[in-house]
């Protein structure tokens, strides 16, 4: 029974060490260079995109008076808009490609439904194309870093591509373009943060 006992405990030591191991994000590229040249680059590229999405939330709190969530919790649409979710950036064991993929795929999403805000501000159009076109070059760049890690990539087909979200009335679209805005920049900085953590290994 002792070393049955004992047998366990050290089954159990084992398998937390290897958990931690298998958790450990990437520890072996940490100091690699092109690495970090790569997540440097592209934590500056989010925080313009960030920004990108700020000016674009300030013109619809000018132009439609929708400026914050407290205010349109009542009218927000039914079914809620898609958040692309991140949790595996941020939860305990972390896997890059995991995260990686989530990024990408949430950044594919939001790209689409920024055809919302585009129709809503035809005098933005301009802005709104760079802001579809960054997000567009990001999912390539984190493509592009996980092919060259070895890492297991998912081709997301330009072609198919979602429509924007139908709404039933100009108030609900102006108030569907007031939260993707507002989901895509929470993506964002979640983005950032997994971006900034990798960068601080």
């Amino acid at each position: 029974m002792c070393c049955l006992t004992h047998v366990l405990a050290l089954a159990l030591v084992l398998g937390a060490l290897w958990q931690a191991l298998h958790g450990a994000p990437l520890a072996e590229l940490s100091g690699d260079h092109d690495f970090q040249l790569f997540l440097h680059k592209n934590l500056e590229f989010t925080r313009k995109i960030r920004g990108d999405v700020a000016a674009l939330q300030r013109v619809v709190c000018d132009t439609f008076q929708l400026c914050t969530e407290e205010e349109l919790q009542l009218v927000r649409p039914d079914p809620p808009l898609m958040q692309a979710p991140l949790d595996q950036c941020h939860k305990r064991g972390f896997q890059a490609e995991v995260c990686f993929g989530q990024i990408r795929a949430g950044l594919h999403s939001y790209h689409d439904s920024l055809g919302t805000v585009l129709q809503l501000l035809p005098e933005h159009t301009a802005l709104v194309e760079t802001l579809q076109l960054d997000a567009a070059n990001l999912s390539s760049n984190i493509q592009q870093q996980m092919e060259d890690l070895g890492l297991d990539t998912v081709t997301l087909p330009a072609q198919q591509r979602s429509p924007p979200p139908a709404f039933s009335t100009r108030f609900q679209q102006q108030v569907g373009g007031f939260f993707i805005l507002a989901n895509f920049q929470r993506f964002l900085e979640t983005a950032y943060r997994a971006l900034r953590h990798l960068a601080r290994l």
